[in-house]
């Protein structure tokens, strides 16, 4: 799951993604609050008289910005790696940091136990200072140039949308259901993603297929339409239809 920081600085989103088995990554503020690699988590003793034993595990120290943190990390915690590939076959390679952190958030105000989470930093040669910064729960081996290109994805999720909207009419919905806008996504969806295999591999053969048999073959997975007019509710025939009619 990728997303920016309107669903990044979201902590309870995060967690909820983690508990459902999801990997994410996705971008944060840079006043976002963590634990650094160093910090350590114990459960603090029972005071005689204060209630119910402690059983959630306290911070050692006081948490401090994303931005703080990467102000402070040593030059050799800096390294260079690829993190996307034009569509001509370059390699772009930034300036990345990879540290392993605790979210603040979820332990000083939901009061769970310490998760950590990589908090990928991305500072371009030249800047005076970080400029995107990510947090995502993969594994503590997941290798630095997939922690990277994944963070640079939302790109291409960018580019998708803009082509979804401006060439094949996502935001061409004018109905007042669910049911229809979920069907018109579907169908865009479908549409973009064939139009992506055809532009990835232009001139390898490809079947005929006539309407009626795409219509059969895309049934079982829009299951949107019964073969009637959704204005006149009248049976249509499929061999009458005409996609692209010829001008005179």
């Amino acid at each position: 799951m990728l997303g920016d920081c309107a669903y990044g600085d979201n902590c309870e989103f995060r967690t909820g993604l983690h508990e459902a088995g999801l990997e994410y990554v996705v971008a944060v503020s840079p006043d976002v609050g963590v634990f650094g690699p160093e910090t350590t988590f114990s459960v603090p003793e029972r005071r005689p008289g204060r209630g119910r034993p402690p059983s959630v595990a306290r911070p050692d120290c006081k948490p401090e910005s994303v931005r703080a943190l990467a102000e402070r990390l040593p030059a050799e915690a800096w390294q260079t790696v690829p993190c996307r590939t034009t569509p001509a076959g370059a390699i772009i390679e930034r300036r990345f940091a990879f540290v392993r952190v605790v979210a603040a958030h979820a332990v000083i105000d939901d009061h769970r136990p310490p998760r950590r989470e990589w908090l990928i930093i991305e500072s371009p040669a030249g800047k005076d200072a970080p400029t995107d910064y990510w947090l995502a729960n993969l594994p503590e081996d997941t290798e630095p140039e997939r922690l990277a290109r994944l963070a640079r994805l939302r790109w291409t999720i960018e580019l998708d949308y803009r082509q979804l909207k401006g060439e094949l009419g996502l935001d061409h919905y004018e109905g007042r259901s669910y049911p229809g806008f979920h069907h018109h996504c579907a169908l865009v969806t479908c549409a973009h993603a064939f139009l992506t295999l055809e532009r990835m591999c232009p001139k390898a053969p490809r079947p005929g297929l006539t309407l009626p048999q795409a219509v059969l073959l895309l049934q079982p997975l829009l299951r949107c339409w019964d073969g009637r007019c959704r204005t006149c509710h009248q049976p249509v025939d499929l061999h009458q239809l005409v996609l692209f009619p010829r001008r005179e």
